[in-house]
Order: C-alpha cells, then structure tokens, then sequence
C-alpha cells in the first residue's frame, strides 16, 4: 500500500462566500476583503496538502454539488465529502469514521492555517509511523492539525469548541485513551485582525486595511 492509499487528509471547509467567511476580519479587511482572504487561505490549504502526495479529502458546507463550489476551479484530484450534521465534533467525527474505512491514518485540518506547509504536513503524518496520534496546536489554544489511526467518539464529543483549552482537552483525552501522542510546535491561525502578522510576505499586499496596528 502506498503513502497516497495509506494516509488521507480531511480539509474541512465552508465556502468563502461574502458576509459569511471570516466575519472576525471584517473590522480590518471589510467584507469583500475578509471573503477574499478566506478564499486564498482555502486554495493555499489545498495546494499544500494536495502537494503531500497523499489523497486530499474536501469536506464542506454547503454539499459538494452545490454550484459555488463550481466558481473556485478546484482540482480534479479532489475526494469530496459534505460535512455532516451537527456540531463541529459530530462533524469531524463522522468524516474521520468514513476515511478510516479507507484509509490507515487520517490527518484533519482546516484552512485557517497558511504555516500549515506540505512539508509540516508531510512530517504529521511520519509522526503515525511510531505514534497513535499527533497534534499540530494552535496558538490561541486550539489545533490546526489533529491526526490519527482510529477514531474514537471520547476526542470529538461535549467539546467546547473555540476556546483556548481544545488542545490541551484533547490532549489529555487521548492520554486517557492510553494513546501515545507527538504534539508539534504550534501554529497561528488567521481569525482575529491581530493575527493578520503571521501571514506570509506579500500575503496583503492587495489588501487596504482599515483597521490593523500589527
């Protein structure tokens, strides 16, 4: 079984509609430019996880049939998936059991993250050769990478979503899974306009903001 057959990332999405994607950055790109943003950091997340080699699930909201989706061009090489219903645990849960039937290990990620490189990717998913799981934390107490062989309802449920302390619950719900874990160095997510400083150069170069003292 090859590296492409053995791992498979799920890259949950929304479509990055005006007025609806990263609302938290309006005060400082506006709404046209807040939904750019969430454009170019979703086709950055792909390209750089379709560059890992490994299959790249698009998870999403709305389904995939819906016509917006049309309007990005995405690449052929793309698994589909529309998300499940329910919370964002429910969610990751149902995806993560239905590549599992597939796949020996799965890596979820988002697209809130532009330092989520192939290569960061790529060495996630080594991180399963020896390890039951791995986290990529994020620096507001999140994660933008959570991986794994099995999946076990106990990492996804009564969670608290978007709060400081999701990686470290995480954290210690695998230890109590009696899991061994490699948790890597942490990563910044884009949600809030004093996170528009960890973008990579050039990144807003085509972007007046109206409200950033970074």
């Amino acid at each position: 079984m090859n590296q492409k057959q053995n791992t498979c990332i799920i890259l949950f999405a929304k479509f990055p509609a005006e007025g609806k994607a990263k609302t938290r950055l309006q005060p400082a790109l506006g709404v046209e430019g807040s939904a750019q943003m969430a454009r170019k950091l979703l086709l950055h997340s792909i390209e750089q996880a379709l560059a890992t080699d490994f299959s790249v699930e698009l998870c999403v909201s709305p389904a995939p049939s819906h016509l917006c989706w049309q309007t990005l061009d995405l690449p052929k090489s793309l698994l589909w998936s529309a998300q499940a219903d329910g919370d964002l645990g429910k969610r990751m849960l149902s995806a993560s059991q239905n590549a599992l039937d597939n796949f020996e290990k799965v890596l979820l990620i988002g697209s809130d993250c532009p330092d989520l490189t192939t290569e960061r990717i790529q060495g996630a998913a080594k991180q399963l050769i020896e390890q039951d799981s791995v986290i990529v934390p994020a620096f507001d107490g999140g994660y933008v990478l959570l991986g794994f062989k099995k999946a076990e309802a106990s990492l996804f449920s009564n969670m608290t979503w978007s709060v400081s302390d999701v990686a470290a619950v995480t954290e210690q719900r695998i230890k109590d899974l009696n899991w061994s874990l490699a948790m890597l160095e942490p990563l910044p997510d884009i949600d809030e306009p004093e996170d528009l400083q960890y973008l990579p150069v050039g990144w807003l170069d085509d972007y007046k903001v109206v409200a950033y003292n970074g």
